[in-house]
């Protein structure tokens, strides 16, 4: 009897990971951005905290782009996703290379709207690659995959920061940065993302059934909700990602004002690549030990871990207690994937639908991190108290790991 063959997803499953690294470049980039921002535009740390709320409040707009994903498919939603962040390059380009001449305070404005723009592009990329790494295989392998793009998504993350470094600040102190560093390297970016969605839009990519496949590999098949919003573990798995957000984002988004409260300490922005490297190095780690190992108790211990390097950083000083808030970033590196891998979990075709809302969660960088911007310009509080609020995010994560995440699962 001939048995039906599993179909070869290994291109679709490369294109989707390119992706990745396009959404940890701009995201990086877009975070490590502040520094910058504040020197250009002369802002505080609340308003310097502005580039993650623009950012990262498009993600309020996940499951809208989620249903609409539903309606499209994910090709479709891959290819609006490269035009819109490549539009919203080349508009920023546009917009700040034409008013140079006016109030800084009106160009800033302008950024942030650009990079809104840019952000509902990333939203509709991230909707794509998290449930297309997810399906592109064996389910059992979800994790693991999962995990492997991200640590591509890492090389991202590390390379963005040398970028503003390099080519937006040209080699200058992060105190001499102007407005006029901006246009040109992101008018690169928005074309170099248009012709990709051009080329990614005559390939030919496949339709994937997350309902069918499921049932293919088990078998049998699986009966599900009649709706998504029935599932408690997705909404505790969005909260999980709002929380984690604050973990991965607060330690580069607290830096500078860390980096300000010591003037001998320098400029925060040649130490983010480290933040990101160990990031890099740990899903890289993590994709390998995925395999051997229960992903909860691989959580539960960079759980403990990052919170173990936050908590040293307050017994050391100086650049000691910097490098113990970097080596942070090892922890948290694969925290994202094995929290929205158990959000993700026995969803079948509400897995598209539930990948938007997991990401509504994206929006905790847009709202934790002013928050503790807030914390860092009171007098009374500071950047210490601001640093301590990452506790909180830690002990959620902990508490969905082992029982949101099972919560309405048999």
């Amino acid at each position: 009897m001939n048995q039906k063959q599993q179909p070869n997803y290994t291109f679709a499953l490369i294109i989707v990971i390119a992706v990745c690294f396009l959404i940890g470049f701009v995201t990086t980039m877009n975070n490590s951005m502040i520094e910058f921002c504040k020197n250009a535009f002369n802002l505080n740390d609340t308003q310097g905290q502005l580039v993650n709320s623009a950012f990262y409040g498009a993600y309020a707009l996940s499951i809208p782009f989620g249903l609409m994903m539903s309606k499209i498919g994910y090709k479709k939603t891959l290819v609006l996703g490269l035009a819109v962040v490549g539009v919203g390059f080349i508009v920023n380009f546009l917009c700040i290379n034409g008013n140079l001449d006016g109030d800084v305070s009106t160009i800033y404005w302008l950024f942030l709207g650009c990079m809104f723009i840019v952000a509902l592009g990333i939203v509709m990329l991230q909707l794509v690659a998290n449930p297309y790494v997810m399906v592109l295989g064996s389910p059992e392998k979800g994790a693991f995959r999962m995990t492997l793009s991200q640590a591509i998504n890492s090389v991202a993350t590390t390379v963005a920061p040398i970028f503003i470094l390099n080519v937006i600040l040209s080699g200058k102190e992060a105190e001499d940065a102007v407005p006029a560093d901006i246009p040109y390297p992101y008018l690169g970016l928005g074309l170099f993302t248009v012709l990709l969605c051009v080329i990614l839009a005559f390939l030919k990519l496949p339709n994937i059934n997350e309902g069918e496949q499921s049932a293919e590999a088990d078998g049998k098949v699986k009966q599900y909700k009649s709706s998504v919003f029935k599932y408690p573990h997705v909404w505790f798995g969005a909260l999980g990602i709002f929380m984690y957000m604050g973990l991965e984002i607060g330690v580069p988004s607290m830096l500078p004002a860390y980096f300000k409260a010591d003037p001998s300490l320098g400029s925060a922005t040649g130490f983010l690549s480290w933040y990101w490297g160990g990031m890099m190095v740990g899903r890289f780690i993590g994709a390998a030990v995925l395999s051997k190992f229960q992903p909860r108790h691989i959580l539960t211990a960079c759980l403990i871990g990052g919170a173990a390097c936050v908590g040293v950083s307050f017994a050391l000083s100086g650049m000691a207690a910097v490098w113990a808030l970097l080596a942070a970033g090892l922890f948290h590196s694969v925290m994202w994937p094995l929290v929205f891998n158990l959000g993700l979990q026995e969803l079948g075709p509400h897995t598209k639908a539930a990948s938007g809302i997991i990401n509504l969660g994206v929006v905790g960088a847009a709202t934790l991190t002013p928050l503790m911007g807030m914390v860092v310009d009171n007098p009374s509080l500071g950047v210490g108290i601001a640093i301590c609020m990452m506790f909180i995010y830690y002990l959620y994560v902990v508490w969905f790991c082992w029982v949101g995440s099972k919560v309405g699962l048999k």
